[in-house]
């Protein structure tokens, strides 16, 4: 949880920053430590747990929002498919949806700089646009970006301990799935609005110069206030919470997803130190293409494996309601049957006590 609550002084510009970044890629890191630069993180928060002990720095208002959207519209917060930004899109097309959000918006407007940080963000970022829009609060983008072979490895640590072999290589590839998805959807979306991307090792190596980039690109001036004496972000960023370190090796990824998650990565941080390089942007269009070439093979690939899953699933809920039938009727017999023996046992009685 936030342990710096102090408000915005009265005539700072209330504006709002959108946190984004695939999960395990520290953004509640990022989000902390803005927190204790002047920025304010709507209450309440997702609280503290073990696969994030210091805070997810997280409005929950805004993640229960982000999860009806994503419910609705069958995404996952890591969606690896291409077209489900497409999905999310149509359920956040609906008017209401930005009514809601452009209320909340309101009523948090007086808290001044607002910085909200959910991964699910970037499935509904026209739809923050509008309410940004109507609320006349100026809006930017803070993603964060970590090596997705540490992603990987740190979704399966925190995750997937004690889980089986089969399951684990499957939900790592997953994992880096959903980490180039993510990554170009929110790259692709966010063309055209103040943004800057952040690289999650200069924020543990030198927080200062890495936030001090990102501030000199979005224009908002929060790091004017601070040089190198000691502060407290100093005592929130802790550089031995990353221990997700290594190779590809051992995960059991295939080459083909790997070398366009490398690529992706490659091209990403080029938008570190220039966030409209557009020479970055025509290869993550690029990679964006193939990525979505290599899923829809994979999709055609496995085709007859997901049928024959189908079928099998679909046979034994055949079964299953087959069961329930018979034991339905079998309830139903016994309860038509149960006044009847209660009036055979009346019967009895009565002629018991007539024989006295």
């Amino acid at each position: 949880m936030s342990t710096t609550r102090d408000a915005v002084p009265a005539d700072s510009e209330a504006s709002l920053l959108l946190v984004a970044g695939t999960g395990r890629s520290g953004t509640s890191t990022v989000a902390g430590s803005l927190s204790r630069l002047g920025y304010v993180v709507p209450q309440p928060e997702v609280p503290a747990d073990e696969t994030n002990p210091r805070g997810f720095f997280e409005p929950r208002w805004v993640v229960d929002f982000h999860k009806r959207i994503l419910d609705e519209a069958r995404v996952r917060t890591n969606d690896l498919r291409p077209k489900a930004v497409r999905s999310a899109a149509e359920v956040c097309a609906r008017p209401e949806l930005t009514v809601e959000l452009t209320e909340w918006l309101r009523s948090q407007r007086s808290n001044g700089r607002l910085v909200v940080k959910d991964p699910r963000s970037f499935w509904a970022h026209d739809l923050w646009r509008s309410a940004a829009r109507a609320n006349s609060l100026p809006m930017s983008f803070l993603t964060m970006l970590r090596p997705p072979v540490e992603v990987a490895r740190s979704r399966d640590q925190h995750y997937l301990a004690g889980k089986d072999a089969e399951l684990r290589r499957a939900r790592q590839t997953t994992s880096v799935g959903g980490w180039c998805n993510g990554i170009l959807v929110t790259e692709r979306v966010t063309r055209g609005d103040r943004r800057a991307f952040v690289r999650y090792h200069d924020l543990m190596g030198d927080w200062r110069d890495a936030l001090r980039r990102a501030d000199e690109q979005l224009g908002t001036g929060f790091m004017g206030a601070v040089g190198d004496a000691h502060h407290p972000v100093d005592d929130f960023i802790d550089a031995t919470l990353n221990r997700s370190g290594g190779g590809w090796e051992g995960l059991g990824i295939h080459p083909d997803l790997t070398a366009i998650a490398d690529e992706v990565w490659a091209e990403v941080c080029r938008l570190v130190d220039d966030p409209s390089d557009a020479g970055a942007m025509a290869a993550l269009d690029d990679l964006s293409s193939r990525y979505d070439a290599l899923y829809a093979f994979a999709a055609d690939l496995t085709l007859e494996e997901l049928k024959v899953q189908e079928e099998t699933h679909r046979r034994a809920l055949r079964r299953a309601q087959g069961r329930n039938q018979r034991l339905a009727e079998e309830l139903e017999a016994a309860r038509r049957s149960l006044p009847n023996r209660l009036a055979g046992r009346a019967n009895r009685a009565i002629a018991r006590v007539r024989g006295r």
